[in-house]
């Protein structure tokens, strides 16, 4: 039987790990240091300032944040202008309909339309019209605008009632307060 020298004796792979061995399948990680690099500079580049990135950011975020605050605003401005002329309409054609016509007259008629319109026109030209309570109103449209410091609310629409439509048209301006300048309610045929 031949011998092997001592230094390539082999081992069997289910021999358990000698030392002086590696593990099957692992490769040898020693941590040496870098090289030094060439012309004495560092081994690393130097960090970048990140200041003016920040900067930049920093002064994005604040315009996108001015924008979506000022649409913010109009938004709630011209929806806020609108829900209230909305509400007026509603209100004065309820009171119509249910034949309050004084109350009508009084709470949101402006004193230069009721300089053309006194309360007995007005209440005789409702009662013509025939409105009871099945009337429902749909708006076509509702533009608020506001010229001079004066806000203008025109609205459009139909009162519905059965076997009738009644084209209405209301005009409401002032500046704290809206009153209503220009009404017209008509049959539609």
């Amino acid at each position: 039987m031949c011998r092997l020298p001592e230094r390539l004796h082999l081992s069997n792979p289910q021999d358990p790990y000698q030392p002086g061995q590696q593990p099957y399948g692992q490769q040898s990680r020693s941590r040496q240091p870098l090289p030094p690099a060439p012309f004495g500079l560092p081994g690393q580049p130097p960090a970048r300032s990140r200041k003016g990135l920040c900067i930049v950011v920093g002064i994005v975020g604040g315009v996108l944040l001015l924008v979506v605050v000022g649409v913010l605003l109009i938004l709630n401005l011209v929806g806020g202008a609108t829900r209230k002329a909305s509400d007026l309409a509603d209100d004065f054609t309820r009171l119509v309909i249910a034949g309050e016509t004084d109350k009508a007259y009084n709470d949101f008629m402006d004193p230069a339309l009721k300089e053309q319109l006194t309360k007995e026109d007005f209440a005789s030209g409702v009662e013509s019209l025939k409105l009871d309570p099945t009337c429902t109103t749909a708006y076509d449209d509702l533009k608020v605008s506001s010229e001079s410091g004066t806000n203008i609310a025109d609205v459009t629409g139909v009162i519905k009632c059965e076997g009738k439509d009644i084209e209405l048209v209301y005009r409401f301006t002032g500046k704290d307060e809206l009153k209503m300048v220009n009404i017209r309610l008509k049959p539609k045929g």
